[in-house]
């Protein structure tokens, strides 16, 4: 990749934790596409959720609706992020490409490449995974999440493009799936086949992974190898989730909160653009997917819709579902057994999908 502009930050490396994986799955299951993770959840994995229950979940119910708050909590996540470090074993290039040869007001694109240090971790094919961070479509950046991608580009040796896309409440639903498309759009100039791409993302950022997937499909541009979504925010409406929170006890997610932050998200125009209903989408001919889910999240139902209608429509979807697992909880996979095994999972379908030799455990950030 050697267009666009990289600089090398040479931050030092962080030692990391030392995480026993779990066996996966853990049981095997009539439906080899629908398992759920059914070990007790680690004694870490109790503790970390039961303090975000105490502790975090209280806030994150009560979260502003309103711009001015948003932009403040934008700030403060976007301050604890410079402490985010990619590993050892992966480092970050900085991109930013204005697209001035394209001669159209394509979106510039800007991000950060995560790639493996290890020789033995750079994939002998072409390929890239193109991850779309979450935060609710609000918060969060592709720093935040360098947890998810550094592992993700160490355990299956492909480059991770991770773009800044607009968000709310200044940039409403689509422009975060236009500057999306943008950065797949940029992928396949730069001679990456698509048959080499994987989509990937998480809440927020899985929803736009799942739309973008849908958006290719209807403007004609070539299928990705596959897409990845962890804990997607399947529903906006926030019907499902809704309905979950009387019995659930996510230990992170408000349903109540997501539904506020929602009507952020859409805009003025509300929730009558079809791009934003991924539960209607006409998935015939989708690439494969992997949907993870923790089991005690508010968000699981959606999880389950999604494959249900990708079922209907006889897409190749894995479905998992995490015993006691929280929101996201892949980002911890440098502290929670669960979150390693899960995020090896992950690397195990971008391997199938794209024909890609696996990266030996060893090599794990």
């Amino acid at each position: 990749m050697t267009d666009g502009v990289f600089m090398d930050p040479k931050s030092p490396d962080e030692p990391t934790a030392e995480v026993t994986p779990l066996p996966v799955p853990a049981t095997a299951p009539a439906d080899p596409e629908r398992w759920t993770h059914d070990h007790r959840p680690s004694i870490r994995s109790r503790a970390l959720s039961q303090a975000l229950y105490l502790g975090l979940r209280p806030f994150i119910h009560r979260v502003p609706g309103h711009a001015a708050g948003l932009r403040a909590a934008r700030s403060t996540v976007d301050a604890a992020s410079l402490l985010m470090r990619a590993g050892q074993r992966a480092r970050v290039l900085p991109l930013v490409d204005p697209r001035v040869e394209t001669g159209t007001d394509a979106p510039p694109v800007v991000g950060e490449w995560v790639v493996s240090r290890s020789p033995a971790g750079a994939s002998t094919s072409r390929g890239a995974i193109l991850y779309l961070h979450g935060g609710g479509y609000v918060v969060c950046s592709p720093r935040t999440h360098r947890p998810i991608t550094s592992r993700l580009a160490v355990e299956t040796g492909l480059p991770v493009l991770a773009p800044h896309y607009r968000m709310a409440p200044e940039h409403p639903f689509p422009a975060p799936l236009e500057d999306a498309l943008a950065a797949y759009r940029w992928l396949l100039d730069r001679g990456v086949p698509a048959s080499g791409i994987v989509l990937a993302g998480d809440s927020a950022g899985g929803h736009l992974a799942a739309s973008l997937t849908g958006e290719i499909m209807r403007t004609g541009l070539p299928r990705p190898a596959g897409t990845v979504l962890f804990s997607p925010w399947v529903d906006l409406t926030c019907e499902l989730s809704t309905q979950e929170q009387r019995v659930a006890r996510d230990p992170y997610i408000s349903a109540y909160a997501a539904r506020r932050l929602a009507r952020v998200v859409v805009g003025p125009t509300g929730f009558d653009d079809p791009r934003l209903a991924l539960l209607a989408c006409p998935w015939a001919d989708a690439p494969p997917f992997l949907v993870q889910v923790g089991g005690a999240e508010v968000l699981r139902p959606e999880a389950e819709a999604l494959a249900d209608v990708l079922d209907r429509a006889d897409v190749d979807c894995e479905l998992q579902v995490w015993t006691g697992q929280m929101h996201v909880f892949q980002i911890l996979n440098r502290v929670l057994p669960e979150a390693s095994a899960a995020m090896s999972e992950a690397a195990r379908f971008v391997t199938r999908v794209t024909r890609t030799e696996p990266v030996a455990a060893s090599a794990v950030a």
